[in-house]
């Protein structure tokens, strides 16, 4: 018979050997192949940083990072901006209407990633549901391709794209406020918006960090959206990244690249766990 303690050292080890697999094995990857170069199509392993600092070098790259970092900034506050108040909406709702709406809501997640893309080029594009809509109105003459092709689509389809993911964090989190706090505050005076201002932001601050992030990762590494709807001009970091491990069969370039994407990443995650260690209630 297993002993507990070697059984539970063996489910230890099973729950730790699939991230150590499938997440820490690829980033280790990446990292050392970051450090090699490719000489006629092939892999050579030698140690060098010329990699790093070609990202440097050429000023293509750092260019596209920040344009990309600003882009995915506009994407978390529009996500934040729009996100909030329905989490808010949703959460406000008594009964079976909560969980409907919320269900509703997070119905894209189940959906296919291509097919939502698609779904936002056939809104955005000449006949699309957006140009009728706005020339309906009077404010188009004529249907245009200003939506399509673009910076502006690539921030629009992500914005929609990626809305669910910070709905759905910011309604966990006010789903745990205590609704005696909300009671007792009016039982004390205090107004609707006061109420909202010292108790229900506070308290739904980390859920709030979280779908920030969740929308912002998801944003700077994203290179099918902007290829989908951008075009040419949609050009992104992520596609940087993708089109060296594609038709530039440069993986050391491609993979250090990574590699700085990730550590600024990391370094954004860092900065919202110290905000939300700040202002935790």
């Amino acid at each position: 018979m297993i002993r507990p303690r070697s059984h539970l050292l063996a489910h230890g080890a099973a729950a730790f050997a699939f991230p150590l697999a499938f997440v820490l094995a690829p980033l280790v990857a990446f990292l050392v192949y970051s450090f090699w170069r490719v000489e006629n199509n092939q892999l050579i392993a030698d140690f060098t940083f010329a990699n790093y600092l070609e990202f440097f070098r050429n000023e293509i790259y750092p260019r596209v990072f920040i344009g990309t970092l600003k882009l995915a900034t506009q994407v978390m506050a529009i996500g934040l901006l729009l996100g909030y108040p329905v989490a808010y909406f949703i959460w406000r709702r008594r009964g079976r209407w909560r969980y409907a709406l919320l269900l509703v809501s997070v119905v894209p997640l189940f959906m296919s990633y291509i097919i939502k893309l698609y779904a936002m080029r056939s809104i955005l594009g000449l006949n699309g549901f957006l140009n009728k809509a706005l020339v309906a109105l009077g404010l188009l003459d004529a249907p245009s391709l200003a939506f399509l092709y673009n910076q502006r689509a690539v921030l629009i389809t992500m914005a929609v794209v990626y809305l669910p993911f910070a709905i759905l964090p910011v309604f966990l989190s006010l789903e745990r406020i205590p609704l005696g706090l909300i009671q007792a505050s009016a039982d004390l005076g205090a107004r609707p918006g006061q109420s909202f201002r010292h108790i229900v932001l506070p308290l739904s601050l980390p859920g709030t960090i979280v779908g920030g992030l969740f929308v912002f990762i998801l944003a700077m590494g994203d290179f099918v959206t902007p290829q989908m709807v951008g075009g040419t001009v949609g050009f992104t970091y992520g596609r940087v990244i993708q089109s060296q491990f594609g038709m530039g069969f440069n993986w050391p370039l491609g993979s250090a690249l990574a590699v700085i994407l990730l550590i600024v990443v990391l370094a954004v995650i860092g900065l919202a766990a110290a905000i939300g260690r700040r202002s935790r209630v």
